[in-house]
């Protein structure tokens, strides 16, 4: 994962730290050899992790594959969206998410987040009206900065359908608005089937990586979509 690399842990309430900072967590008393040893483990049966997350070393929970259903809550009207989250081995992870946003329609809006140097917040990017065929090509470009940055988030929405499709900071896919269906269908013709009981490593305590050239790559990335940012008070990855 290279010599600048960073990484941070988050426990299951969402506070972040260094991860080499507190001493209650799983990561508090290793070394650095022993935490390299830990970042350095990817697979986990046949599941395949993204460079981007590890779970707790004492391994609170095991990745695996599936998607379950669930709700959002809007904040100011309250309202109960749909969801459908899944996690994918990483050899499919990233052609779903793409075959994922061919639900949303041929135009849509993309906003891009980032945790990279922000302690205590994070910053979002924005992009409205982008053919899908292009966005598309822009993100196949960025393939592995999206898959191994552990501060890299990206959501695409279409506001008409009221329909969103994120990959967020840990690698994980969340489908949001009515109808579900055609999120469904995706994910079973990739093998990534419901499991209503699947526990995912965000439930527990784990860690992000990131380093120096993935922030490089991500601000060409804003580039390249001509976006706008705005910061935003949240917790970093």
């Amino acid at each position: 994962m290279g010599s600048q690399q960073r990484s941070q842990k988050t426990n299951s309430t969402g506070n972040s730290t260094s991860a080499k900072e507190d001493a209650l967590t799983s990561f508090g008393s290793l070394t650095d050899e022993q935490l390299e040893a830990h970042l350095e483990v990817s697979c986990y049966g046949v599941f395949e992790l993204t460079d981007a997350i590890r779970p707790s070393v004492d391994l609170q929970i095991i990745p695996k594959q599936g998607f379950r259903h669930d709700f959002y809550v809007d904040p100011a009207s309250e309202t109960k969206v749909p969801v459908v989250m899944a996690a994918a081995s990483r050899e499919r992870l990233f052609d779903l998410f793409i075959d994922m946003l061919d639900t949303l329609g041929p135009v849509v809006d993309v906003v891009l987040e980032t945790s990279h140097y922000h302690t205590g917040g994070h910053q979002d990017h924005y992009r409205e009206h982008i053919d899908m065929p292009v966005l598309k090509s822009i993100l196949y470009d960025f393939e592995e900065m999206l898959l191994n940055d552990g501060c890299t988030g990206i959501a695409v929405l279409n506001p008409q359908r009221q329909q969103e499709v994120q990959f967020d900071e840990h690698k994980m896919i969340i489908a949001y608005g009515s109808p579900l269906e055609s999120f469904e269908r995706v994910l079973i013709s990739h093998d990534v089937y419901v499991d209503e009981s699947i526990r995912f490593v965000t439930e527990a305590e784990h860690v992000h990586t990131s380093s120096d050239k993935l922030y490089d790559e991500f601000t060409q990335l804003t580039i390249r979509l001509g976006m706008e940012s705005e910061h935003e008070d949240s917790a970093t990855c």
